[in-house]
């Protein structure tokens, strides 16, 4: 097994780096190099690459056994442990110069996500979490909110870019949920956003078309955070395709609504 300890520091310091070289890039913005992937809606910025090749040679250098699966560069190395990276979750955020975007990283081992962080750079939050340990925003322990009425709840969500001619818009079950929660907000980064769950900004969060990379360190900041995270229909074996996130008490209450959407 690996030494958390360890490891949790030198996911800080590499985290906060990677940060850094973000904001070096923002500063920057009109000259930065963009390439479409599958639609033009699905975007890839130079600095997205930069980041996950210097996430990728820290990780070399310190666990030269240990496995990698990031979005620009795919899956590499085999190992029981394995780093799961997304360089900057939002990046159309990043790309117009706001505020909320995100690098994420987990660590799995033995399949099991053990240790976590996402890090806000144009905010500078730092959001960990180790297995077993609870979950802290720049080194103080944080929870999830006490809202237990889904008519209070605020929630975040978002819209796959590739959703042009998806049967699962989201469209449909976003007018719902507007129906019956207090309001809903849109940063474009899954990874921050369940972070917020996991401090209490926001009481739930639901997305669908997404990876895992998106969204592995947020689910165990939540859930060290005391919330509860699912597919839509409440179990875990869906993830990541759908996610729910709540601070638990109104899980089966958001269940109840996303149900009569579920294809």
């Amino acid at each position: 097994m690996i030494d958390l300890n360890e490891a949790e520091n030198f996911l800080k310091d590499m985290i906060l780096r990677a940060g850094e070289l973000t904001l070096d890039y923002r500063r920057r913005l009109s000259s930065l190099k963009v390439d479409s992937k599958a639609t033009d809606r699905d975007i890839v910025t130079e600095a997205d690459k930069a980041v996950e090749s210097f996430l990728r040679d820290e990780i070399a250098k310190k666990y030269p056994d240990h496995g990698v699966l990031g979005e620009e560069e795919g899956e590499t190395g085999h190992s029981d442990c394995r780093w799961v990276i997304d360089p900057i979750d939002g990046t159309i955020a990043f790309l117009h110069g706001q505020y909320q975007y995100s690098i994420s990283i987990a660590l799995e081992y033995g399949g099991e996500t053990v240790l976590a962080a996402v890090y806000a750079p144009a905010l500078d939050d730092l959001f960990t979490a180790v297995w077993g340990q609870g979950a802290k925003l720049n080194g103080e322990t944080i929870h999830v909110s006490k809202t237990a009425a889904i008519g209070q709840a605020v929630f975040a969500t978002g819209f796959p870019c590739i959703r042009a001619g998806m049967k699962e818009t989201n469209l449909p079950l976003f007018n719902e949920m507007m129906m019956h929660i207090r309001d809903v907000r849109r940063g474009g980064s899954a990874a921050l956003e369940l972070c917020f769950v996991a401090c209490g900004q926001l009481d739930g969060y639901w997305e669908k078309h997404i990876e895992l990379y998106d969204v592995a360190a947020g689910i165990l900041i939540v859930e060290e955070a005391g919330g509860r995270v699912s597919d839509y229909k409440g179990s875990s074996e869906g993830l990541p395709r759908e996610v729910l996130a709540t601070n638990g008490l109104i899980h089966d209450q958001s269940m109840g609504l996303i149900k009569p959407f579920i294809l």
